[in-house]
C-alpha cells in the first residue's frame, strides 16, 4: 500500500499530485519548486537561493518519512538555463557531502511558475 506525504514543510501541489508517495520503503519525492512553504513566496533572481530553498522542501519531506539526503538513491533537476549549472551544483553538493546519488539534469523550456530550478528525488530506506 503507497503513502502520500502531505506535510506543511514543503510547497502545497500546485496541481493533482501529491508532494511525495511512501510505498516499501521507497520514497518517490514530486519536483520541488523554490517557494517558500510558508509564505508562498517564490525565489527569483538568485539561482542559488532558490536551489536552496528546493533542497530545504526535500529535506522537509525526506525528514516526514523518517530519511535523510544519505537515503537519496537518485535526482532529476530540471533547469530554464543550463548556464545556472555551476551555482546549482554548489548549492547541491552541499547537501550531499558523500556519495552523492545518480542524476541528470536537463535544460527544459520552462518550469511550473516560471522558476528557474525544479528538482525531484527517490529515496530508500
Amino acid at each position: 500500500m503507497k503513502k502520500a506525504l502531505q506535510i506543511p514543510g514543503a510547497p502545497a501541489p500546485i496541481g493533482p499530485y501529491s508532494q511525495a508517495i511512501l510505498k516499501n520503503g521507497t520514497l518517490y519525492v514530486s519536483g520541488q519548486i523554490p517557494m517558500d512553504p510558508i509564505s508562498g513566496t517564490i525565489i527569483e533572481n538568485d539561482v542559488a537561493a532558490a536551489t536552496n530553498q528546493v533542497m530545504l522542501n526535500i529535506g522537509a519531506l525526506l525528514s516526514e518519512a523518517d530519511m535523510t539526503f544519505e537515503n537519496v538513491v537518485k535526482c532529476s533537476i530540471f533547469l530554464k538555463d543550463l548556464n545556472d549549472f555551476e551555482a546549482v551544483n554548489a548549492i547541491y553538493a552541499e547537501f550531499f557531502r558523500s556519495e552523492p546519488p545518480a542524476r541528470e539534469t536537463v535544460q527544459v523550456a520552462r518550469l511550473p511558475k516560471d522558476v528557474s530550478v525544479e528538482i525531484s528525488c527517490i529515496a530508500i530506506r
